[in-house]
């Protein structure tokens, strides 16, 4: 049994909902606390993870609050936390409301610094939404750590603004001689399971999976070359905890600070479809991809190419991916045939 306790903001996510479960199974008897107010989440990712998971029903604790109106060091020296997990924050890219989306995820970031400060390790989520559309993009290659701090988007400033919080305030720690551990994850595109309830922002692979499923063909922007970083879940999951040092071995120790969270591997979405339907066994010339031209809209601000530069993560983390994005994106379209299979996909 464990006397440990972990927080984990945006636990009833996709993301959130799944390292609930892992913590539960790495540290059996833990109890965590979850913060989520619910706006895209749902108690049923939590209670569905915990069961792809088998450790059995979720029996911690659930906070239906905003990050913004948690009184942090209240909460902190309440539970004591081993460490603490911030995933919660608005996540629909689309979302136009700005204020909204820097009050949620920017400015309610410090205080939880400052109250983990020294008292708790504080891993949080950052995004390759960061990078915008650097030079690496026409370059086709890998997104370093200093390419980042102009996002085409609001989300993605929003988790500009959170790193700039994380680098000020340990600076300001440091020159009194304490140093926090902080670690912001910059996650790629991260795919698997329980992701279903995220709509339109679920996967590549998981919408390509659901159109096979509904008997079409799925649906690509023409060419189909348009690549991103595909990260599956489980690594996600697994180098977030990692990020923590709870179970470093002796000797290493973790360095705070920023990190690419991805694969290492650009995969064309042509690819992305061509392992759906390998995974769901489609045959030759059945259900085959069709391409359609990218709306205007959508190009203002779209990403034809990500790829997470690993090499820093490795070396500050020591964590390295162990998934191969096309063989989970094939496990993973075979995982999310119903039950009395898909005869709809071979007419």
């Amino acid at each position: 049994m464990s006397d440990r306790v972990f927080i984990v903001t945006g636990g009833c996510g996709f993301i959130g909902s799944n390292l609930v479960a892992q913590l539960l199974k790495q540290f059996e008897g833990s109890h965590v606390v979850v913060i989520d107010d619910l706006r895209t989440g749902s108690y049923a990712n939590l209670v569905e993870a915990c069961d792809r998971t088998n450790v059995g029903a979720f029996t911690g604790q659930l906070l239906p609050e905003s990050v913004c109106d948690i009184d942090w060091h209240t909460l902190i020296d309440t539970h004591k936390p081993t460490a603490v997990f911030h995933l919660g924050a608005i996540t629909d890219t689309t979302n136009a409301n700005e204020a909204d989306m820097l009050r949620v995820n920017a400015e309610s970031f410090p205080p939880m610094i400052l109250a983990c400060a020294h008292r708790a390790p504080l891993v949080y989520a950052s995004s390759a939404a960061t990078y915008g559309t650097p030079p690496q993009t026409g370059q086709r290659v890998a997104f370093s750590l200093e390419a980042a701090g102009k996002p085409n988007n609001v989300y993605g400033f929003s988790k500009w603004l959170m790193e700039c919080h994380h680098r000020r305030l340990a600076t300001q720690l440091a020159r009194d001689g304490r140093s926090p551990h902080i670690v912001g994850l910059r996650y790629f595109n991260v795919f698997g399971p329980g992701e279903a309830r995220k709509g339109k922002m679920a996967s590549m692979a998981y919408q390509l999976t659901q159109q096979c499923l509904a008997g079409k063909r799925p649906r690509l922007f023409v060419d189909g070359s348009q690549s991103r970083d595909q990260v599956y879940v489980g690594d996600v999951v697994d180098c977030t905890i990692a990020a923590a040092g709870l179970q470093q071995p002796a000797g290493r120790a973790i360095t705070p600070g920023v990190y690419n969270l991805g694969s290492g591997v650009a995969t064309p979405f042509s690819a992305v479809a061509d392992a759906v339907r390998e995974g769901l066994t489609l045959k030759s010339g059945d259900r085959e991809v069709e391409y359609f031209e990218m709306p205007v809209n959508i190009r203002a601000f779209y990403q034809d190419f990500t790829l997470a530069d690993m090499s820093m993560t490795a070396k500050g983390l020591g964590w390295k991916p162990s998934i191969a994005p096309l063989q989970a994106v094939r496990e993973y379209a075979a995982w999310l045939v119903p039950p009395g299979g898909y005869s709809n996909c071979r007419n």
